[in-house]
């Protein structure tokens, strides 16, 4: 079974870059998914149950935060890798972001490297 990955932004631009830098990935079998906001988002993730998720935080409908709250609350749902990629670094923000249970917390820009490398461990490949 192939393993999945949703990349959650509102900026078409960010979902892009990160689906190019994940792009080798699909010879692994990865089937990259997108959502465009938190509620699209929430309805892909308990529909498809994707094995890694890249969420942005400020986004309209449900922001990041409710989202990954929303998921690991949810026990069908809560192995679920949560990589919260945002703008917002401030420590206050990444410290919600780990009680909300987000599993890697990084701040735009973001290294390409770093993020295919994240997706690799996380994926287990």
């Amino acid at each position: 079974m192939a393993k999945k990955v949703l990349i959650v932004d509102d900026e078409a631009f960010i979902r892009q870059l990160i689906e190019q830098t994940l792009e080798e990935l699909e010879a692994a079998n990865i089937e990259i998914l997108t959502a465009s906001n938190g509620e699209a988002a929430l309805q892909i993730i308990q529909e498809t149950k994707p094995d890694l998720v890249f969420l942005d935080v400020m986004m309209p409908k449900l922001n990041g935060f409710e989202v990954c709250r929303i998921v690991k609350q949810e026990p069908a749902l809560s192995g679920t890798y949560i990589i919260m990629l945002t703008a917002k670094g401030q420590e206050f923000d990444r410290h919600r972001g780990q009680q909300v249970g987000a599993d890697v917390y990084m701040t735009k820009p973001f290294d390409p490297d770093e993020l295919l490398n994240l997706a690799v461990k996380a994926l287990a490949l």
